[in-house]
């Protein structure tokens, strides 16, 4: 050919040479910055999921270090908490001592009720000082609000844990379906076939052994004691027993109710004649009848009694927000759920009524929220509140129909050690206080190994196998881009060697002129 305004030689070798800078400049890029996409023209799809998977991977790397962050906080509190446990011991310690009134002098009594002065302040001290990064943890400013929890039917309320979910409050509604009871034990005043004037007594001399939760005791009545000295007697071993008595009604003849002190499935009451059979009969009411108020023998008569020496305590039932509560005594307690879990002590005259109305109190905020997941919302997410620890918020006990805390144990207080009647109270409210610390303890502890310890693991295992997706769709294969970039190379030198003799050959008409 011997054309030269259209060297189409040159062109093809142009065009050639052009695409193989472009490749050669696509393969530089691509290893220079170890990605395979680089701009949504490297491959449009590919980038939208790549984006999306950083996205992805970004979040639950910040999901792993709030996890990390909420363990170090829980495991903070629970150091704390620890702190806590050993004074609670050695305030038990202090008050067992000085119930050994015979082997201690009032000075010893004194210079104990001042160790436990100290104790006591110093869980308050360490309720209001421990902190995480400025965060108060035991003081009571991580627990829910509550609002219209009334003290008539709910003696005390703890939420273990609430999910609000955008919401500004959550109402609680308390339904009593079977009722909290003593275990109870009548004996009859009155009698048929005998004197009128045994009516009210014990017909013949007798040995009782009493035997409730607490331990077992036996007394000895003569022939025709009245059953006001019955129940006298078995009231004088309340402590040793945990059992009470009282006369059946206003008629002191009507008959006597043994009952145990506390309420629920745990109590129990035994009554038994070791010598004589005949000089009194016991009865117990019959499972799922309601206590009346008619006397011992018109219960007999209407048959709602059974012949029986022993009963056991029966553990209240309530719907909480419609789920079934587990009762202990009269104690509501709702399993931890992903919406609301919580222990609710009811007041004996809602605990002991299925007919009562339902009590209603709201939940209004507070708690503590940690975000374990790469997305918002509540299934990522876990909620606890964690109460405050000082003196007058722990060892809550209802004694004589008043709740009592920790705080009441100090110098001038109800149950301090200089009121030797009340030493049994003390007691029990240090013992309550180590239950409850040592509970919520385990709940901290479960939190953290079996909630943020698998979730950040489960979360890291997640970002491993997203990251590798995220690599095999948007990193470079360097053997294979670094082959391609050889080839671009060689096509790039090739393509200007073509182009250069693409021009050449167009000159070669100048040699039809010169001839």
């Amino acid at each position: 050919m011997s054309r030269i305004n259209s060297n189409v030689s040159s062109q093809v070798a142009r065009s050639n040479l052009r695409k193989a800078g472009t490749d050669l400049d696509t393969r530089l890029q691509r290893l220079s910055t170890g990605l395979r996409i680089n701009r949504g023209a490297d491959d449009p799809a590919g980038l939208i999921i790549s984006q999306r998977l950083g996205s992805e991977i970004d979040g639950l790397q910040q999901a792993i270090k709030n996890t990390e962050r909420a363990s170090s906080v829980i495991a903070t509190a629970e150091g704390a908490l620890s702190e806590v446990s050993d004074l609670l011991n050695s305030i038990k310690g202090l008050v067992v001592e000085a119930a050994s009134t015979g082997a201690t002098s009032d000075q010893e009594r004194e210079a104990n009720q001042l160790q436990i002065n100290s104790a006591i302040d110093s869980i308050t001290r360490i309720s209001e000082s421990s902190s995480f990064g400025g965060l108060k943890l035991l003081n009571g400013s991580l627990d829910y609000v509550l609002s219209g929890v009334k003290t008539s039917a709910i003696t005390r309320a703890r939420v273990y844990n609430a999910n609000l979910n955008g919401r500004s409050s959550i109402q609680v509604n308390v339904d009593v379906l079977n009722s909290a009871q003593n275990a109870t034990l009548y004996i009859p005043g009155t009698y048929t076939g005998v004197l009128t004037s045994a009516n009210g007594r014990l017909v013949s001399a007798t040995r009782m052994e009493i035997r409730g939760p607490r331990g077992v005791r036996v007394l000895d009545f003569i022939a025709r004691t009245p059953l006001s000295a019955v129940r006298d007697g078995i009231n004088s071993l309340k402590d040793a027993t945990g059992l009470s008595a009282s006369l059946d009604g206003t008629n002191g003849t009507s008959g006597v109710v043994i009952n145990s002190v506390d309420f629920g499935s745990s109590e129990f009451v035994s009554v038994q004649n070791l010598n004589n059979a005949e000089a009194f009969k016991t009865y117990r009411l019959k499972n799922g009848l309601p206590v009346t108020t008619s006397s011992i023998a018109e219960r007999i008569a209407g048959n709602t009694l059974e012949a029986s020496n022993d009963d056991i305590g029966q553990d209240v039932f309530a719907l909480v927000n419609g789920v079934l509560g587990s009762g202990r005594g009269v104690v509501v307690n709702l399993p931890d759920s992903t919406t609301l879990g919580l222990e609710l002590t009811l007041s004996v005259a809602m605990a002991t009524k299925p007919s009562a109305a339902v009590s209603t109190f709201y939940i209004t905020g507070g708690g503590a929220l940690y975000q374990l997941g790469g997305e918002i919302n509540s299934a990522q997410q876990v909620n606890i509140g964690i109460p405050s620890t000082a003196s007058n918020r722990i060892g809550g006990r209802l004694i004589q129909g008043t709740l009592q805390f920790l705080d009441s144990i100090k110098s001038g207080g109800l149950n301090s050690l200089d009121k030797k009647e009340r030493l049994q109270y003390a007691s029990d409210i240090v013992a309550a206080a180590i239950d409850e610390v040592s509970t919520f303890r385990g709940r901290l502890g479960a939190l953290e190994k079996n909630t943020l310890g698998t979730n950040a693991r489960s979360i890291q295992t997640a970002v491993e196998n997203l990251t590798a997706s995220q690599s095999i769709i948007r990193d470079a294969d360097f053997a294979e881009e670094t082959s391609k970039l050889t080839r671009a190379q060689i096509l790039s030198q090739t393509s200007t060697s073509v182009l250069q003799l693409a021009n050449q050959q167009a000159q070669s008409v100048l040699s039809l002129l010169q001839r």
